[in-house]
């Protein structure tokens, strides 16, 4: 019960830092952005809010001025259980990309960053 306290208590210390240290946003000519906020539509991140890694990857989607759906899989128990069910574990960092009728599920922190600045950055 303390540990699972102090590690709150940490990850929402490292959530302030986060915000008070924000990185800067790209910024996109208004006709490409809408372009990419049109194309993001089809992928939503699974996480937990005080996590370390995923204030890593909400803070790469900031820099990248992405605003992909932010799923809270701690204390929402139908996106916990749609987490479970697609993507065989309750593990976050996680982002979903929905494709052609099919989800794929996508799990660490570091794979997820690359993913995103390879298409977006």
């Amino acid at each position: 019960m303390f540990l699972k306290a102090l590690r709150e208590g940490l990850g929402r210390f490292i959530v302030f830092i986060s915000f008070l240290f924000r990185p800067k946003q790209i910024q996109r000519a208004p006709e490409v952005q809408a372009r990419i906020n049109e194309e993001i539509k089809k992928y939503s991140l699974y996480q937990f809010y005080a996590c370390p890694f995923c204030i890593k990857t909400r803070r790469a989607l900031y820099r990248l001025n992405l605003p992909i759906e932010i799923r809270d899989a701690q204390n929402d128990q139908q996106h916990r259980n749609d987490l479970l069910a697609g993507g065989g574990e309750i593990k976050v960092p996680c982002l979903r990309i929905d494709e052609n009728g099919e989800s794929k599920w996508m799990y660490e922190s570091g794979d997820i960053i690359h993913f995103l600045n390879s298409k977006y950055s």
